[in-house]
C-alpha cells in the first residue's frame, strides 16, 4: 500500500469526487456516498487541522449536497468557482458564455440518443454518452466544427463524455489557489483523482513538493482508494 512520505502535520489533502471518493454512476445525480466515507473524511480533516478540500468538475452546491459540512474548502467546475473556507463567499470567475446555438444543437442531438445527456455548467457544458456509447461519434462530429478557442473555451475528453471548458481553468490551478490559503498554506499537497482532467492536479501537487495519484494507475479502483483513506484516517500509512 502507498505510504505518505510525511506526517499529517505537514500534509494537505485535496481530492477529486467522482470516480475517486465515490464510484462512477450512470448519471451525475445517481452517485451514492458509501457508508463510512464521511466519517473517514471528518477524521482526516481533524487530523490535518482542517486542510481537506474537494477539487471537482461539479458545481460547489452538489458537493455541499453529497458531503455537507465535510470539506473545509471546495473548488468547483475545475476551479471556475472556489470557496476557500466554510465561512467565505464563493469566488466566481468572470468567464465567457456558451453560444446559444451550441447548447441548442447539443440538446437536439442528445434527444436523438435516449440515455445521452447534456450537463450545463456556469461556464461550459458536458456531453455525456456513458449510457449510450454509440452517441460518441455524433457528439465528436458536432463539437469538432465549433471554433472553441475563439470563444474562450477548449474541449476536454472525460470519462465517457466530452467537456467544453473555459481556457486557463484546470484542477492544477485550483490546487495552487487553495494551497495559498490557510489552513493549506505551508503544507505539502496530496492530490488524488481518476480522470484526464485530474492530471493537472497531480502535476501541480508534485511540483509543490507533495504527491499525486491517479486511479487506476496507482490504485486499481475507487473502493481501494477509499480503504487507503480509511487507513490514513486511523493513523496508518503516514511518514514522519
Amino acid at each position: 500500500m502507498i505510504q505518505v512520505p510525511f506526517s499529517p502535520s505537514r500534509a494537505a489533502l485535496l481530492l477529486d469526487f467522482d470516480g475517486t471518493l465515490v464510484d462512477i454512476a450512470p448519471t451525475p445525480e445517481a452517485v451514492r456516498v458509501p457508508d463510512g466515507l464521511t466519517a473517514d473524511l471528518q477524521r482526516l480533516r481533524d487530523m490535518l487541522d482542517g486542510a481537506l478540500a474537494i477539487i471537482t468538475g461539479r458545481p460547489i452546491a452538489q458537493i455541499d449536497h453529497f458531503l455537507p459540512g465535510i470539506p473545509y474548502a471546495v473548488a468547483g467546475e475545475h476551479g471556475v468557482a472556489v470557496r476557500p473556507a466554510p465561512d467565505q463567499d464563493v469566488r466566481q470567475r468572470v468567464l465567457p458564455l456558451v453560444p446559444a446555438d451550441w447548447t441548442a444543437k447539443s440538446e437536439e442531438l442528445a434527444v436523438r440518443y435516449p440515455g445521452a445527456s447534456i450537463e450545463h455548467k456556469k461556464a461550459g457544458m458536458v456531453l455525456h454518452y456513458r449510457r449510450v456509447p454509440e452517441a460518441e461519434s455524433a457528439f465528436r462530429e458536432l463539437t469538432s466544427v465549433w471554433p472553441v478557442e475563439s470563444h474562450g473555451f477548449h474541449l476536454q475528453d472525460a470519462q465517457m463524455a466530452i467537456e467544453l471548458r473555459p481556457l486557463g481553468i484546470d484542477k492544477g490551478k485550483a490546487l495552487e489557489e487553495l494551497m495559498a490559503e490557510p489552513p493549506f498554506r505551508g503544507r505539502l499537497p496530496l492530490f488524488a483523482g481518476d480522470d484526464v482532467t485530474d492530471r493537472d492536479g497531480v502535476r501541480a501537487a508534485r511540483q509543490m513538493g507533495g504527491e499525486g495519484w491517479l486511479i487506476p494507475d496507482d490504485f486499481p479502483d475507487a473502493a481501494t482508494f477509499r480503504r487507503w483513506l480509511h487507513d490514513l484516517s486511523e493513523g496508518r500509512g503516514w511518514g514522519a
